[in-house]
């Protein structure tokens, strides 16, 4: 596949040490620190400068690292859903930052955010909002739910069952919500960042693969190496409050507007028909995988497609490599492979799969 002959610098494929999360991304040049959001004018059109929007979407790491300490490819990954307009289902065991992580993104993109503990008796109107009868007027009036957000965080979102489960599937695919016939927009931006832990099972529900299919990427958050989690402990003992964010010190360095001529940026990002091949081959390889009851669909192709241009773009690149693909294969197929019985009694993970892929499956030159 030809490239062109000054292209910029390359990042370096995801290597078998860290297969679990994509890497973070790094701008062809030094960043330039970009304003807070609340200097740049706010506006409800598209900034003129997608350059300064990548620049403040890259500053997001920077300020999350001041209350979340080493996440910083679950942070990368976060963004690129983001500006894919996707979903992420966050994992990790309890205490490793996953509810904060959610709440330190939104308050460093000036974006509304809402949380919905899940649980065994929340209902679905619960989620959505429903129709409240007032008796002042005599008439049922529609009363929003806290889905009508911006960063929703779907907290535990396997502890509810599947009904409640299921209410978020229109709001997740239309962006919207429909009662009693009548369909309600949600705000622009809109994502759903469900957490789950992939320890403890009892009193949980699993997630329906139509259900995990809508979630554009997987990201899991590791217990942190020990010099992080001594830095974790420094931060409490000069007195880090979880709850107080601006005692922190963070603040909003992107907007949604920024976030909004992103995503238009994105679109523009060229993929040659090689890279394209290159995709589908990945995705057909999964479906035949000896380990693999059930690979993945058209609609993860689409998906890695999503992602391999957004993370191009994050990178300085107006065109997509195979190590782009390589970088985001993992974050956005992982949870799209349903494997069989006997091979998770042998131990095998998607993640094992997809390492097996992305090894025999040739990448384009």
């Amino acid at each position: 596949m030809r490239r062109p002959d000054t292209a910029p610098p390359q990042l370096a494929p995801a290597t078998a040490s860290a297969p679990a999360q994509a890497p973070a991304p790094t701008a062809s040049a030094a960043p330039v620190p970009p304003p807070p959001a609340a200097e740049r004018p706010a506006g409800q059109g598209v900034p003129p400068d997608p350059e300064a929007a990548r620049r403040a979407l890259i500053a997001l790491r920077g300020e999350i690292a001041k209350a979340v300490v080493g996440q910083d490819a679950a942070v990368s990954g976060l963004v690129v859903a983001l500006l894919c307009r996707g979903h992420a289902l966050l994992e990790g065991v309890p205490g490793v930052a996953k509810t904060l992580l959610v709440r330190t993104l939104a308050t460093a993109l000036s974006l509304d955010t809402r949380r919905i503990q899940f649980t065994p008796d929340l209902m679905p109107g619960d989620v959505t909002g429903s129709l409240v009868y007032d008796n002042r007027s005599s008439a049922f009036t529609f009363r929003e739910g806290p889905v009508f957000t911006n960063l929703l965080l779907a907290d535990e979102i396997n502890r509810t069952p599947p009904k409640t489960q299921a209410a978020l599937l229109e709001v997740m695919e239309e962006r919207q919500v429909s009662v009693d016939g009548v369909p309600r927009p949600l705000p622009t931006p809109f994502a759903v960042l469900a957490t789950q832990n992939p320890i403890e099972h009892e009193g949980t529900y699993p997630l329906p693969e139509a259900q995990l299919d809508r979630f554009l990427v997987k990201v899991t958050l590791p217990l942190p190496p020990r010099d992080d989690e001594i830095r974790v402990l420094a931060h409490h003992a000069g007195g880090f409050d979880p709850t107080d964010l601006s005692a922190a010190g963070v603040r909003p360095v992107a907007s949604g507007a920024d976030l909004a001529a992103a995503r238009a940026a994105v679109l523009q990002v060229a993929v040659h028909p090689e890279v394209l091949s290159y995709i589908v081959d990945l995705a057909r390889a999964t479906r035949v995988a000896p380990s693999v009851q059930l690979g993945v669909s058209p609609r993860g192709a689409t998906a890695l497609l999503a992602t391999t241009r957004a993370w191009a773009w994050l990178s300085g690149r107006g065109y997509a490599t195979p190590d782009d693909v390589k970088a985001l294969a993992r974050a956005t197929l992982r949870h799209r492979i349903s494997l069989r019985p006997e091979a998770e009694l042998d131990g095998v993970t998607a993640d094992v799969v997809l390492e097996q892929v992305l090894a025999t499956v040739p990448a384009p030159r």
